[in-house]
């Protein structure tokens, strides 16, 4: 009895030590770490965040703690950069330590660091610099991928025609016609509109958008240890995504069968021919995997989000038709009605041109951004963030700086127009994020919302019977993306 009771002290008393360490280390890193809101065991500052409003949330903690904080995931501390100055200091002048990938728990059971976008290290560059390099030879900045956006108007055109100017949701439509570009580059083929396939592909994409910014997905970031193992909406968003990666593993397969190494025709091609080059490096990041998730990735990311924004951007025009007309008016006088919109349009037309970045900036389609960690411990603004540390470099705090946006909660192009009417960059326009882990689909995706919302504009007034409100139109800042709500519009041909 005595040995049993002395065997149960021992443990005691090492559990103890073990909880004593656990807490000694987490208090200790926190007081390296920046102030923020006193967080609970296991829960972080989850009850912090009212009625899964993360965005709104971290942008509120921000005037409360200022533009650097911490705010804790469950267990996880992360770093919180507010406001155009912090982010850039972050994200540009410590750019280097920052770019490690931050935990995305949502996603991370299907991801597990590999990829384009969740992947880091030698991984994330040998991904990022060949798919930069493979991107521009299939046109990314170049005039070829102008003709294949100037297609895919056409067919958009002709699909809203087939409306008869009747009420209809346009989401799916935009959806195909911007997924279509990116497919056209990847998988070297455009998918018809009534493709089956396609369709249950951009169904996927948009349930995931939703479910990740759901309360369930957001208290899912923040503790995992729970909710991974608990029923609800969220489990799905493993199953969509493998579902998506079934899909992109038929199209490979095609293009496997019939690969000419000489005469590589899109993206999976050219990523199939470096496997086969680098098959006896073992540091090679070229493998089947990389493959399945990065394509995984570049449709997510130069697919969805340029959609979305399209959406939010309809349905800021049907509520403001005076800002419609202007639009149309330049149309009208630099393009006219005998020709399609180009590219090099843009720099006469300042109104669109700022109208399209207004719509970027209210839009906030990704407000959290990326997250990002540190790869090595970084002191920042005096304080300490160790290596590994979570950072988020808080994209929605930027586009609404009231520094450098006067009305950071209106829809107002004048925040791109100086005093004559003339187009004005701002510094604090930041939708692709800043630093070394940049969006490489920025010049992409630039051009298409050009060429998709001039297209449209010259071929249609947009009009709704449904009065929308200023709550309608602003995004709802809830998690990962900002989606806009479902709504029904009418295309009248001009």
């Amino acid at each position: 009895m005595e040995v049993a009771g002395c065997g149960t002290l021992l443990l005691t008393a090492l559990l103890s030590l073990v909880v004593l360490y656990l807490i000694w280390n987490w208090t200790s890193k926190r007081h390296r770490l920046p102030p923020g809101p006193t967080p609970l065991p296991l829960l972080g500052n989850l009850l912090q965040v009212r009625h899964g409003d993360m965005a709104n949330t971290l942008m509120e903690l921000g005037k409360q703690y200022g533009s650097v904080y911490t705010f804790y995931f469950g267990l996880h501390p992360v770093v919180v950069f507010c406001g155009y100055d912090a982010v850039k200091e972050a994200l540009v002048d410590h750019g280097e330590d920052f770019t490690g990938r931050g935990r995305q728990p949502t996603v991370d059971r299907v991801f597990q660091g590999y990829g384009l976008i969740p992947s880091e290290g030698d991984r994330w560059r040998q991904l990022r610099r060949f798919s930069l390099a493979t991107l521009r030879n299939f046109g990314l900045g170049k005039r070829s991928i102008e003709e294949r956006i100037k297609e895919e108007c056409d067919f958009m055109v002709e699909e809203i025609k087939k409306q008869k100017e009747l009420q209809f949701d346009p989401a799916m439509t935009i959806s195909k016609a911007v997924s279509n570009v990116i497919s056209s580059i990847v998988f070297g083929i455009r998918f018809k509109y009534d493709d089956a396939k396609f369709h249950r592909m951009l169904d996927i994409f948009y349930e995931t958008f939703e479910l990740m910014s759901s309360t369930w997905g957001q208290i899912q970031d923040m503790i995992p240890m729970i909710m991974n193992h608990i029923p609800g909406p969220h489990q799905k968003i493993t199953t969509l995504l493998e579902e998506l990666n079934d899909f992109i593993k038929e199209r490979i397969k095609i293009n496997k069968d019939s690969l000419d190494p000489n005469e590589p025709r899109d993206y999976i091609d050219c990523f199939l021919i470096k496997m086969q080059e680098e098959k006896n490096n073992p540091a090679s990041e070229f493998n089947m995997r990389n493959l399945v998730l990065t394509l995984n990735n570049l449709f997510f990311a130069g697919g969805e989000t340029v959609a979305t924004t399209l959406k939010h951007g309809l349905l800021v025009l049907l509520k403001y038709p005076d800002i419609q007309a202007k639009v149309q008016q330049e149309i009208d006088q630099v393009i006219g009605h005998d020709r399609q919109p180009n590219v090099e349009d843009r720099s006469k037309m300042p109104y669109t041109e700022a109208v399209i970045h207004e719509i970027q900036r209210f839009s906030n389609v990704i407000p959290m951004n990326a997250p990002h960690s540190a790869i090595k411990d970084t002191v920042f603004r005096g304080y300490t963030i160790p290596k590994g540390t979570g950072v988020c470099a808080l994209l929605c705090s930027v586009l609404g700086d009231p520094t450098y946006f006067a009305t950071p909660r209106q829809f107002n192009p004048n925040h791109f127009l100086d005093s004559e009417g003339k187009f004005q960059r701002n510094d604090a326009f930041v939708p692709f994020s800043l630093g070394k882990r940049i969006c490489l689909g920025e010049g992409l995706s630039r051009m298409e919302l050009f060429l998709f919302l001039t297209t449209i504009l010259q071929n249609f007034t947009l009009t709704s019977e449904t009065q929308f409100s200023e709550s309608d139109i602003f995004p709802r800042m809830t998690g990962f993306a900002n989606v806009p709500i479902p709504y029904q519009m009418a295309f009248l041909q001009r």
